[in-house]
C-alpha cells in the first residue's frame, strides 16, 4: 500500500527533490513559529524544528506519510538560518568565503497509519569558494541567499561559488534523498512504490 505523501514545507526545492525521485507530494505548509525554539546544538535543533513542522501538518491529513525538514548552516560553530536581510547575508558571505561549513538536515517522517516516526539529521560539508566582495554583492543581488538556509543555494547560482561539498548533494539543497530512502524502509515502505 502506497500512502499519501505529505511535504509539510513550503520549499519548492524540496518538493522538486520529491518529484525527481517519483514522489509527487501534497504540500501542506506548517506555518511553525521556528523561534519557538531555541538549542545549541545543532543536529538536535534542526531535529526539533523538523518534527514540529511535521506535528503541526498532522492535524490536517488524514492516512498519509508526512515529511518535516529543516535545514541550517554552521560555520566556525555559529549556527545561520536564511539571513534577514542583504546586509546580514552581506557580512556572512564574507566570513565563509575561503572557509568550512557544516550544512544539518533535520527529517521527521511520521507515518498516520502505524502511528511511527523516524527522526533523522543529515550533514555534509560545504566548502566556500573564496569570492570577491564583488561577487558575493552580485549574488545577493539575485535575491537567492535571502530565501536559503546559510544564505545561497547548491542548485542555483550559488552553485558558482561553492568548491566542492563532502556528503549527500541533496542535503544541502534541503531533503536528503538516500536519508529518506533508509526512513522509508524503517517504517516498511519502498521508495519505489511511488514510481
Amino acid at each position: 500500500m502506497t500512502l499519501n505523501f505529505v511535504l509539510a514545507s513550503a520549499s519548492p526545492a524540496r518538493r522538486r527533490l520529491l518529484q525527481s525521485v517519483g514522489i509527487n507530494p501534497l504540500v501542506c505548509v506548517s506555518h511553525f513559529d521556528e523561534s519557538q525554539i531555541q538549542l545549541s546544538d545543532p543536529a538536535a535543533l534542526v531535529e526539533t524544528l523538523a518534527q514540529r513542522k511535521a506535528e503541526v501538518v498532522l492535524s490536517q491529513v488524514n492516512d498519509s506519510l508526512v515529511l518535516g525538514c529543516d535545514s541550517i548552516l554552521v560555520v566556525d560553530g555559529e549556527i545561520h538560518g536564511k539571513p534577514p536581510d542583504s546586509v546580514a547575508a552581506f557580512t556572512r558571505w564574507q566570513k565563509m568565503r575561503g572557509r568550512i561549513g557544516k550544512l544539518y538536515t533535520g527529517h521527521a517522517l511520521i507515518d498516520q497509519i502505524q502511528q511511527r516516526r523516524v527522526v533523522r539529521c543529515g550533514i555534509t560539508q560545504v566548502y566556500f569558494g573564496r569570492v570577491t566582495d564583488a561577487q558575493i554583492q552580485a549574488y545577493i543581488a539575485t535575491g537567492e541567499p535571502l530565501v536559503c538556509a546559510g544564505g545561497f543555494a547548491l542548485e542555483g547560482k550559488g552553485s558558482a561559488l561553492i568548491d566542492k561539498i563532502d556528503g549527500c548533494h541533496s542535503n544541502v539543497i534541503g531533503l536528503s534523498l538516500p536519508l529518506l530512502r533508509s526512513m522509508l524502509a524503517e517504517l516498511g515502505y519502498d521508495l519505489s512504490s511511488y514510481w
